[in-house]
């Protein structure tokens, strides 16, 4: 493998990472930030609601801006946007004021994010697509792994405010190593001009491609079951089971690991035996897991030991979704590769945004809401397969 491709992964990767390190790292501060601020658990849980919104709606207009002025001036637009975000959350006197601070931080958040999917389709498509893909995932999975400790670690020495100034390092960062590492990969002659009727017929005509939706809502209601499971999570493992941040987040770690190290066989299994055939086969995993989970702690069967295995396995599966079917639904659409990352993230992070809307209601601490509403979202998940991703397993449809 090429040094030019790793460094790319590594790059891509760090820039992508600015968006989840800013939900996963202040998990641990739940409790507390429900303390300080004196609110509720539903409050909380509605800053992960406006900010999967937010994050998913403004990368309809990244994209487009991608397309019109090269990869790297939105990204850093993006990146100044999200440092004021977390400069309001650090100094939030009450929860809505955090929660306009984590609106603001998801607006520049989905820059990088959606636009390190458009600088892989400009690099690379099919299995090589896959590869770096998946590459830059194993160094998005830092986030998930390392974020809850560094959250945890960092509560030690001060407050739940700490966190946000953190995050603001992260971005400032990343703004260093965008202007210096990663070369403009859509040179000014590839380069459209923002044009709304266009925007419009692109977007319709990829929302009544079904293969390029039912792609897309298959990664997004799988990412949605882990979005959920972030939003509720803390606060069941921390009270219901009496872990301390630490414990949590070291269990959090452990559940991340299955669906990052899967996603580096993606590629190689995806080659083997068909992007689309693989995808599909997680999905039923990945359902069987969580419905097995959620049949278990509705007997009454909720010791952690069986969460923390069945989640593992679910996670393992789900390392095999996500990104084949991300580059599945941007294969054939090259000339649309802006408008379609862009949507593709919008319905992906609205469905874990929406999900969690609807779920908070219910949750109470306890495991059975959260292995219920992972499950549901595995079900549309597996459903939306059976429409999309079926026919190839029977050898009648392009891997």
């Amino acid at each position: 493998m090429q040094i030019g491709f790793v460094r790319s992964a590594v790059v891509l990767g760090l820039l992508a990472v600015v968006g989840p390190f800013a939900i996963d790292l202040y998990l641990p501060a739940m409790p507390e930030i429900v303390r300080d601020l004196n609110t509720d658990d539903a409050a909380v849980h509605m800053t992960f609601t406006v900010y999967f919104i937010a994050f998913g709606v403004a990368q309809l207009f990244y994209g487009p801006l991608a397309d019109r002025f090269g990869r790297k001036l939105p990204v850093f637009i993006g990146l100044v946007v999200f440092i004021v975000g977390s400069a309001v959350c650090a100094t939030a006197p009450d929860v809505s004021t955090l929660t306009i601070g984590r609106f603001v931080q998801a607006l520049g958040a989905a820059a990088p994010m959606v636009i390190v999917r458009a600088v892989v389709r400009d690099l690379h498509t099919g299995s090589k697509a896959t590869r770096l893909m998946a590459l830059v995932m194993l160094v998005i999975s830092i986030s998930p792994m390392l974020a809850p400790l560094t959250g945890s670690v960092i509560i030690q020495f001060g407050s739940w405010r700490l966190i946000f100034g953190a995050l603001a390092v992260i971005a400032l960062a990343a703004m260093v190593q965008m202007a210096f590492l990663l070369p403009e990969t859509l040179p000014p002659e590839r380069r459209g001009r923002i044009d709304a009727v266009a925007m419009i017929r692109s977007a319709v005509y990829l929302l009544r491609d079904a293969r390029f939706m039912g792609l897309t809502l298959i990664a997004g209601f799988s990412l949605a079951s882990f979005f959920v499971f972030i939003a509720a999570a803390p606060l069941v493992y921390m009270t219901r089971y009496g872990l301390t941040p630490t414990g949590f987040s070291l269990v959090f770690a452990l559940n991340a690991v299955g669906f990052f190290a899967s996603s580096q066989f993606a590629a190689t299994l995806g080659e083997r035996f068909g992007m689309a055939r693989v995808a599909f086969l997680a999905v039923c995993g990945f359902t069987a897991a969580t419905s097995l989970l959620f049949v278990l702690v509705w007997s009454g069967i909720d010791d952690l030991p069986v969460l923390m295995a069945l989640l593992f396995i679910g996670n393992t599966c789900l390392g095999q979704v996500i990104a084949p079917t991300m580059v599945m639904s941007l294969e054939e659409h090259g000339e649309h590769a802006g408008m379609a990352a862009s949507l593709g993230g919008t319905f992906q992070m609205v469905s874990g945004g929406v999900m969690i809307l609807i779920c908070s209601p219910f949750f109470d601490r306890t495991p059975l809401p959260l292995v219920g509403a992972v499950a549901a979202c595995a079900l549309t998940a597996f459903v939306l397969a059976l429409l999309t991703l079926r026919p190839a397993r029977e050898g009648n449809a392009p891997a």
